[in-house]
């Protein structure tokens, strides 16, 4: 990954055009205003001596209190994508806009809130310090950070494990603290790259509907990377796909479903739709399987 600092515009190979029209449906009445725009990105990276691409002119947006999610194939980039707007590398061309302003890898770290697919808790710490060191780390006294955590953890049905170690927890329970940590930052862009990969199907169900539960509360912006297309549509205002590598933003799925949403719209027709349509952009049934 070229670790340049340059970012450039993003009118290149005839991209004046698709710029231009990008911006303009972005600013269309009744379109959120965007607190993450991308424009013309790409990215590669080196692996023994070759340097190969990763992501090509992806152009994507995240509006002010909308729920995004990426899908496509493994490789596809969806994970690097993340990264780059979490600032911990940098494209080797494109534009990056965070709250309406151009930034380059330095200035974006620590301007979202990033939940990778590890959870990465300290094992030397309780749960709940391990939540509270977001507040910690931005100045927050010990007894205020544990406090705010503690509440946190009722909301999500922790309380009484706060002084349980990692290791004791099970894995929808990690994850859980993981995610209060990653909310208690305060960014106003949540960035959750799988995080409910690791889970199985009934501990993941109920992961999702906290987080359900949590986003609509919170009204903050999530940028969410899974392979579940149920997950992607159950969760998401829009569903972007992306082509094999490198990635290219191949469609686009608003997601007309109702909120607050309830695991029993999965059976309804809309819910069924939006999957066969992914899908097929997915390349995993053919066109019209559903008719």
């Amino acid at each position: 990954m070229v670790a340049s600092g340059w970012i450039p515009t993003a009118y290149n190979r005839g991209g004046h055009q698709r710029a231009e029209r990008e911006r303009s449906l972005a600013s269309a009445p009744g379109q959120p205003k965007p607190i993450l725009s991308i424009r013309d990105l790409s990215a590669t990276y080196a692996e023994q001596g070759a340097i190969l691409p990763v992501l090509d002119r992806v152009d994507l947006d995240v509006g002010e209190g909308e729920f995004v999610a990426l899908i496509g194939p493994s490789g596809s980039g969806k994970s690097t994508l993340l990264d780059i707007v979490a600032g911990l590398i940098e494209p080797d061309r494109g534009e990056i806009r965070l709250f309406g302003e151009i930034h380059a890898a330095e200035r974006r770290l620590g301007r979202s809130a990033y939940m990778q697919q590890r959870d990465l808790l300290l094992p030397w710490r309780t749960a709940v310090a391990n939540a509270a060191l977001a507040l910690e780390v931005k100045g927050v006294d010990r007894r205020t950070a544990r406090d705010q955590a503690t509440q946190r953890f009722i909301d999500l049905g922790l309380q009484g494990f706060e002084t349980v170690y990692p290791a004791q927890l099970s894995g929808g329970m990690r994850q859980r603290v993981a995610f209060v940590r990653t909310m208690l930052g305060g960014q106003r862009l949540i960035l959750l790259d799988e995080p409910f990969g690791s889970l199985d199907a009934l501990t993941r169900a109920s992961a999702q509907d906290w987080l359900l539960d949590v986003l609509s509360r919170d009204q903050r912006s999530a940028l969410l990377v899974t392979h579940d297309v149920d997950e992607a549509i159950l969760l998401a205002d829009r569903v972007v796909v992306l082509s094999g590598r490198p990635g290219r933003v191949i469609h686009q799925e608003p997601v007309v479903l109702p909120r607050p949403r309830t695991r029993d719209m999965i059976a309804s027709a809309a819910f069924v739709a939006a999957r066969i349509r992914l899908l097929e952009q997915l390349g995993l049934v053919h066109a019209g399987a559903g008719s």
